[in-house]
C-alpha cells in the first residue's frame, strides 16, 4: 500500500513555527495526505499532544540540531540531545529505534557538514520544499543518495499551514508508524514534491516575526 507522508512538518511548538496542532491535521487532509511527520526543532512537545483523527498516521519525530547540521529522528518519542556531532546523534537515534535522516543537505545557509563522510544514516531528505535553492539542492542531494546508497524522502519543511504537503514521500507500508518507519529504511520510499510558493514563504516570515514580537 503506497502512503503519502510529508516526513518533515514543523509546528507552533517549533520558534519559527506558526501553525497550530489543529491546522497540522486540517491541512494534511485537505492535500490529501495519509500521514505527517512532526519534526520541530528539538523538542518532541508538539509530537507527543497532536491527535490525529481516524485513518492519519502521525509519525512523531524531532529536527535535531547537531554540531554539524540538522537530522530527522523519525518515529522517536523521547527527546534527542541537541549538540552532539552527527555520529553520535545518529547513534541517540538508533538506541530508540527511530529513523536518521539527513535533513536537507545542501540548503542555502543549512548545509549539513561532513555530510559525505558519514553515509550512517537511514535515509537522506532529497527534496524539501523550503530550501533555496530549490533545483540545485534537489539535484546535489540526489547524487550524494546515490553515490551512498541510502534511501530518498521528501517532505515540506513547513512552518505554516499551507505549506503542508508540497513535497511528501510515497511509503509502501502499512498504515502503522513502525511500519512506516521500517519501509523507510529499508528504502521502499519515493520523494515528490514542489518549491514553496514566494507568497507563502513571505507570509509565513510576517506571521513569524507577530508570533516573536507578540
Amino acid at each position: 500500500m503506497a502512503l503519502k507522508i510529508d516526513l518533515h512538518v514543523h509546528t507552533c511548538y517549533s520558534s519559527d513555527g506558526v501553525t497550530t496542532l489543529r491546522e497540522v491535521v486540517a491541512y494534511a487532509e485537505r492535500r490529501g495526505l495519509d500521514g505527517v511527520a512532526i519534526t520541530d526543532h528539538d523538542t518532541v512537545e508538539g509530537a507527543l499532544k497532536l491527535r490525529v483523527k481516524k485513518g492519519l498516521i502521525l509519525l512523531p519525530g524531532i529536527e535535531v540540531t547537531a554540531l554539524e547540521g540538522h537530522v530527522l529522528a523519525l518515529n522517536v518519542t523521547k527527546p534527542i540531545p541537541s549538540g552532539l556531532t552527527l555520529s553520535r546523534t545518529i547513534q541517540k537515534i538508533n538506541e530508540v529505534d527511530g529513523v536518521a535522516v539527513m535533513a536537507h543537505p545542501f540548503a542555502l545557509l543549512k548545509t549539513i557538514r561532513s555530510a559525505g563522510v558519514h553515509p550512517d544514516f537511514d535515509a537522506i531528505e532529497v527534496i524539501n520544499a523550503s530550501t533555496f535553492p530549490f533545483s540545485v539542492s534537489t539535484h546535489l542531494s540526489r547524487k550524494l543518495a546515490i553515490r551512498l546508497n541510502l534511501p530518498q524522502v521528501a517532505g515540506s519543511d513547513a512552518h505554516y499551514g499551507p505549506e503542508i504537503g508540497s513535497a511528501y514521500t510515497l511509503i509502501d507500508a502499512d498504515p502503522e508508524a513502525d511500519e512506516v518507519a521500517y519501509a523507510i529504511k529499508k528504502g521502499a520510499a519515493t520523494p515528490f514534491g514542489r518549491a514553496i510558493p514566494w507568497e507563502l514563504r513571505l507570509k509565513r516570515v510576517m506571521l513569524n516575526l507577530k508570533k516573536r514580537f507578540k
